[in-house]
């Protein structure tokens, strides 16, 4: 049977209280992974952007662009080094880490939300004071440790309309430097600064999995207290750790909730909010 105008009322009229729900709330996005390369995901997440603060919802972008950054430090002949998972960034890291996220990634990220109907400003961490940070640790160079964040730039965005789109370079507070940021970790901080209804990160997986090689293990809904069991038992590892530590800290400082989403299906985002069929791992504290 094909899909008609009777079903696609249907679903508009399923998603009515969902809109509701979210009308004038706050939702931090943090865009990356497959859904940042591929054109197919990166229209669908847009146009999801898009949708949503067509019909009220105050929706903040949170970007990184690593991908992007390897290619460029290639160009350069600038090698790419990674400490415990991280990028170490000296100088000429830095340098280029800065031009790409704030510059290209963060402008065509704009450019193409307002092409496509929506009304996108680009900021950096840098403008207003928006995140400060420390150095984390010497062994990583110019990476740093967001201490305090002045969501005031975001706020006024938000209150003139705009979808505001940031990227993840810090000012330094313990010397005058910019600072490589994690792009998880500065969504989850900026969603607690905005006091945000939900938190989404984007990612390239389908959740957390009790079993990593069978996506049928999903768990769809965590609560904070059941988090250090699963640690205890390997089943919270490797690169999940840094992502469900950014949403048990946001939800612990007032985010209502945090989702670990898969950024590979499309129209994820509408899918998640505004429907029954939540299709990532939630972590909540009640």
């Amino acid at each position: 049977m094909s899909f008609n105008e009777i079903d696609r009322a249907q679903v508009l009229a399923e998603a009515l209280p969902y809109i509701q729900k979210y009308t004038g709330k706050t939702v931090v996005v943090k865009y990356g992974g497959n859904a940042m390369i591929s054109d197919e995901l990166r229209q669908a997440v847009i146009s999801d952007i898009i949708l949503l603060s067509l019909v009220g919802v105050r929706v903040v972008v949170v970007h990184g662009g690593g991908p992007e950054i390897s290619q460029m430090l290639k160009k350069l002949d600038i090698e790419s080094r990674f400490v415990d998972g991280l990028r170490y960034t000296d100088k000429a890291t830095m340098d280029v880490v800065q031009q790409v996220l704030c510059g290209r990634v963060n402008k065509d990220l704009v450019a193409t939300l307002n092409r496509l109907g929506g009304r996108a400003l680009g900021l950096c961490g840098l403008d207003g004071g928006l995140f400060q940070a420390r150095q984390l640790d010497e062994k990583y160079g110019l990476v740093g440790e967001i201490v305090k964040v002045d969501a005031a730039p975001v706020f006024d965005a938000l209150n003139c309309g705009y979808i505001p789109v940031v990227s993840t370079v810090a000012q330094g507070i313990d010397a005058e430097v910019s600072y490589n940021i994690n792009a998880d970790t500065a969504a989850a901080k900026l969603a607690t600064a905005l006091e945000a209804e939900r938190l989404l990160l984007l990612t390239d997986v389908r959740g957390l999995l009790r079993d990593p090689k069978d996506e049928s293990t999903l768990i769809p809904e965590l609560q904070l207290s059941s988090v250090p069991a699963l640690e205890r038992e390997g089943i919270i590892s490797g690169g999940m750790i840094p992502k469900v530590d950014c949403c048990v800290e946001s939800v612990r400082s007032g985010v209502k909730s945090a989702v670990i989403l898969d950024g590979r299906v499309e129209h994820s985002i509408l899918i998640e909010l505004l429907s029954d069929a939540g299709i990532g791992t939630m972590l909540t504290n009640y």
